[in-house]
């Protein structure tokens, strides 16, 4: 279904990773000569989170989400800051259930959208309680 297990707090006082960076692109085709050395460090901490104070990980369990690349076991980085608008990937609470989904705004109503044709997408009747929880700016895809 694309459920969320348990979002963990990215505590302020931690770095999450500083890591070696290539100065060079690395060919996704033919292969390009190799480089045998990095060009300092980059901050993962800057290109991954925008709030630290509303920024959360989850976990996804599913595969509901499998066509926008949200796999069955991948982390998103979830911010609660963000405005969730037409087509963002939210952490929503439909009836106390939380669920992933793309979020649909349209002239009839709220559609919570699956990215999976294995399952329906969830029209939001009107006397639903439906809370965005936040919205997914980044997938720690597993390789």
């Amino acid at each position: 279904m694309g459920v969320v297990v348990g979002p963990r707090v990215i505590d302020a006082g931690m770095s999450l990773l500083s890591v070696l960076v290539s100065p060079v692109p690395v060919a996704a085709g033919y292969p390009s000569p190799a480089q045998d050395y990095f060009d300092g460090r980059i901050d993962l901490n800057e290109h991954l989170i925008k709030d630290i104070t509303s920024t959360y990980v989850v976990r996804v369990s599913g595969d509901s989400m499998e066509r926008a690349g949200i796999s069955d076991g991948d982390e998103l980085i979830v911010n609660r800051a963000l405005e969730p608008k037409d087509g963002s990937v939210v952490i929503a609470v439909l009836d106390g259930e939380l669920t992933i989904k793309r979020l649909r705004v349209t002239g009839t109503g709220v559609v919570l959208q699956a990215e999976n044709p294995a399952y329906p997408d969830i029209r939001v009747p009107s006397l639903s309680d439906l809370v965005i929880w936040g919205v997914a700016n980044r997938c720690l895809h597993h390789i």
